[in-house]
């Protein structure tokens, strides 16, 4: 089976053949991240830590959105948005609002959660299940909502 890194490098190619210059920009962003985080440990990534980086980009992304829509400007949250589709093709399929509220329920009772002060056990729980699959942000006023009841 072909690594997340080997489907990148034959996605990157196929931009180019197809004259997809931002999908093929989004794609070299990703490789540069993914290279850079390999120099800089000295190592060489799995599909698990390849799936942190883009999580780590999506995020990054839409902070971007926010901030310009903030500032009014429009065209550069377009932007940010077309890569989030590009970087959303290499992560694996996410997960749905009843398929979250389900893990969450089942973190708060696996580490006995019973107030806000348990939100790091559940997250802990939580965070290598659903890296890549749902933005963390949205799983943590979740949990807040559950554990608050």
């Amino acid at each position: 089976m072909a690594t997340l890194q080997d489907r990148l490098k034959d996605e990157m190619k196929q931009a180019m053949r197809d004259r997809k210059k931002e999908r093929l920009g989004v794609i070299r962003l990703i490789m540069a991240a993914i290279k850079q985080k390999q120099v800089d440990e000295r190592i060489v990534l799995d599909d698990e830590q390849v799936i942190v980086v883009l999580d780590k980009m999506l995020k990054q992304r839409r902070e971007s959105i926010k901030q310009y829509r903030e500032a009014g400007r429009e065209e550069l949250a377009e932007v940010e948005e077309a890569e989030i589709l590009v970087i959303q093709d290499f992560l694996p399929q996410a997960l749905t609002k009843d398929e979250i509220a389900t893990m969450v329920q089942a973190a708060i009772t696996d580490c006995s959660a019973s107030s806000i002060k348990d939100m790091g056990k559940v997250m802990a729980i939580l965070k290598p299940a659903m890296q890549g699959r749902a933005d963390m942000s949205v799983v943590s006023v979740q949990i807040k909502a559950m554990l608050a009841t």
